[in-house]
């Protein structure tokens, strides 16, 4: 965004994610259009795994505003967090997906803030997190606005499984044959991983996804694999039209269904406690049911939706596995960020709605 105010949705940057930033001023000058103006770092504050950075060039309202994206701190999953792959898919997608965020520059060099990050546009927009309806949409009593925001939620995602990968320069990303199969064998390695102790009910559910797995395929499509509410920005005039979707340095090509299973898993219905720690605002009034949500999906994608439940498990369990991991990082003392002390046990009630949600 060129011109005007920061977000509302940045904080002052926590004491350990803090950086050099006269070093990053230094080398983004000369490489980044409009970086030679003075740097103010801000960080925005959702999210618990890769960090995210405000770049304010400038302090009138002609300032120029990018992103910062970086893994979180301390030691990360083998080919999780990765920035490389994040620039690549966005310097493309852009092309044949607006919601995407166009990626600037890539640098590889850690020293300039302690690991590789990427610079990107900044795409304005509201956030809905935390399970909340944002009062200029509501605040979850209009159910207009929620049954336009849930819409906006599914259509975008069939939108991004009809772009032609090859079209846009990524018809080489990944490897779609037997996607599923290493998806559900990588997810339960990463529990054994990040493991704190024993808990019957996760190892009992990963068993179940590697005997009741389809063995067949559907055609692979570019796949966001974390496509949720709080990773989509909608315009702040109507909840219905979506402006962003963030979060892509784990995009592939791959089952799309993977994308619907991980979505669906945080989608409670009326009368379920709300699933995950950032839970979206499915229970409030007009909001798509899960049934309609994938009526919609199917509609707009024209894919049998026959394994959906199947794919529903595998999305909780996978949610389940991605707080253990950010849990296991904390209590290691590898970061020191105080909401995420009670993550195990948001985990834990994952695994254990992934065995509840069995067929």
């Amino acid at each position: 965004m060129e011109g005007g105010g920061a977000p509302d949705d940045v904080i002052d940057v926590r004491p350990d994610e803090r950086f050099d930033e006269a070093a990053l001023a230094a080398w983004l000058a000369g490489r980044l259009e409009g970086a030679a103006a003075p740097l103010r770092v801000r960080q925005f504050g959702g999210g618990h795994a890769n960090l995210t950075y405000l770049l304010r060039f400038g302090a009138d309202e002609g300032a120029v505003l990018r992103v910062l994206r970086r893994p979180p701190l301390g030691p990360v999953a083998a080919g999780a967090h990765d920035m490389r792959r994040e620039h690549r898919v966005l310097a493309r997608l852009w092309r044949g997906f607006a919601p995407a965020p166009r990626a600037l520059l890539y640098c590889d060099d850690a020293s300039v803030i302690g690991a590789p990050f990427f610079v990107m546009e900044h795409r304005p927009g509201v956030v809905v997190r935390g399970g909340r309806v944002p009062e200029r949409f509501g605040g979850g009593r209009d159910a207009e606005a929620n049954r336009r925001l849930s819409e906006a939620l599914v259509d975008a995602l069939a939108r991004l499984h009809a772009v032609d990968a090859g079209a846009v320069g990524l018809g080489d990303l990944g490897r779609p044959e037997g996607f599923l199969e290493r998806q559900v064998r990588g997810w339960c390695e990463r529990w054994e991983a990040a493991r704190t102790g024993e808990l019957a009910v996760a190892d009992e559910v990963a068993r179940w996804l590697d005997a009741e797995r389809p063995r067949v395929d559907p055609a692979p499509t570019l796949v966001h694999n974390d496509w949720k509410l709080d990773n989509l920005a909608v315009a702040p005039d109507d909840p219905g039209r979506c402006v962003a979707v963030y979060d892509w340095d784990m995009c592939t090509r791959g089952d799309p269904l993977c994308d619907l299973g991980t979505l669906f898993a945080m989608w409670s219905e009326p009368g379920e406690p709300p699933a995950g720690t950032d839970p979206m605002p499915s229970r409030a009034p007009g909001f798509l049911r899960r049934a309609e949500a994938a009526r919609r999906y199917a509609e707009a994608s024209g894919r049998a939706l026959d394994a959906l439940d199947y794919y529903l498990v595998f999305g909780c369990f996978k949610m389940a596995v991605v707080l253990q991991q950010i849990f296991v990082r904390w209590r290691r003392g590898q970061t020191r960020d105080a909401r995420f002390a009670g993550l195990g046990a948001a985990a834990e009630d994952l695994f254990r709605l992934a065995a509840a949600r069995r067929p």
